[in-house]
């Protein structure tokens, strides 16, 4: 019999559950670029903006824009380019 995690444990067991985690909306492929060879949109330890684009998801042929949901340092990126992801998954972290 296993013990049941606590909030905090699963919360790094899942990084989506981070107050800061900036979660993919669809299923897709997530890109770190806004196209081969250009640089990246963010790096760890970038300081972003709110509505600031951090990834593009392509789903059924259309680019949708991952914009960072507040102000605030990227502590941590999960994906990396031309990586299928699924609905749900914490893409980077924002703090």
């Amino acid at each position: 019999n296993t013990p049941t995690p606590s909030l905090s444990e699963s919360a790094v067991a899942n990084p989506a559950k981070h107050k800061g985690a900036v979660i993919s909306p669809m299923v897709g492929t997530v890109y770190t670029a806004p196209e081969p060879g250009a640089a990246e949109f963010i790096s760890e330890g970038d300081t972003v903006k709110a509505d600031q684009t951090l990834f593009i998801v392509e789903a059924m042929k259309v680019m949708n824009p991952i914009t960072a949901p507040i102000d605030g340092k990227v502590t941590k990126i999960f994906v990396q380019n031309a990586q299928p992801i699924e609905f749900g998954e914490a893409l980077a972290i924002i703090e």
